[in-house]
């Protein structure tokens, strides 16, 4: 029977390492990255070793070895029958905060849980006046981003969407775990500002690259949001439209939807194995 959900530490099942858990649970130092699989393939392959390489030389001065990583992520989407969401995490059980420049080997955890079911409900956002550090990574120190999702659902919004500063003049930065694009009617502007650069971001601007579709990359001021036409939020688990930005409303694109499955659509599923 396949079980709910695998767990590989270091390529063995991770309830034998209760050790290594229990680092992973009180040490709040590591990187990340995660993506969907299908029938044992993932988009964007080399864009998710690139961020853990990246990771793992800021964080740990050390290299990513990159096809043991990829065995164990293989030997764990197929414990759930190819298709599962799949996250590697990278730590080091033997880190300390008061010896951080201690030459470490990270651990690795990779999880195999159940696939997400992508919605194409519009989601309403509430801005928040926030930049997450060191932004370039994506590293383990969620719970602002959580916590901010929460307090946006407390307040009758389906998410937050950060801004820089404070104000109308305040720039649009991110979702708390996506990238925001908006629709001129004519092509696409990616807000400029301090985020983490997504890979299904990037996957999505190359699709639309290949569709012949403009973009551009500037910042966005909150007080300027009014004026797109549409939209949209991304990332690996889903393509949603954006329906509202506090209270600023936008309406249907049919437009937009069809160009924005086209460009999904150009992406490259890559086997992991």
């Amino acid at each position: 029977m396949q079980a709910a959900a695998t767990y590989l530490l270091n390529g063995q099942p991770a309830a034998s390492d209760p050790d290594g858990l229990r680092v992973l649970a009180q040490v709040n130092y590591g990187h990340f990255t995660s993506m969907q699989v299908r029938d044992g393939r993932a988009p964007g392959l080399e864009l998710h070793f690139a961020r853990l390489r990246r990771g793992n030389a800021e964080l740990f001065d050390a290299p990513l070895d990159e096809a043991q990583v990829r065995a164990w992520m293989a030997q764990a989407a197929a414990a759930q029958g190819g298709d599962c969401t799949l996250r590697v995490t990278l730590f080091a059980r033997g880190f300390d905060h008061r010896q951080p420049l201690r030459a470490l080997q990270p651990d690795v955890l990779v999880a195999a849980t159940a696939p997400v079911v992508a919605s194409d409900r519009p989601i309403r956002v509430r801005s928040a006046a926030f930049v997450r550090p060191f932004p370039h990574l994506k590293h383990v120190a969620t719970f602002p981003l959580f916590q901010h999702r929460r307090l946006a659902l407390q307040a009758g919004f389906d998410d937050a969407l950060f801004v820089d500063g404070e104000g109308a003049g305040a720039r649009v930065v991110e979702g708390t775990v996506w990238n925001i694009g908006f629709w001129d009617g004519r092509g696409i502007t990616w807000p400029e500002g301090p985020a983490l650069r997504g890979t299904s971001e990037w996957l999505l601007q190359s699709g639309l690259d290949a569709l012949g579709c403009a973009q551009q990359v500037r910042p966005v001021a909150l007080a300027e949001v009014g004026g797109f036409a549409a939209a949209f939020a991304v990332n690996a688990n889903s393509l949603q439209r954006i329906a509202a930005i506090d209270q600023v409303e936008f309406g249907p694109s049919p437009e937009l939807d069809a160009l924005l499955a086209s460009a999904a659509a150009q992406v490259r599923w890559e086997p992991l194995a």
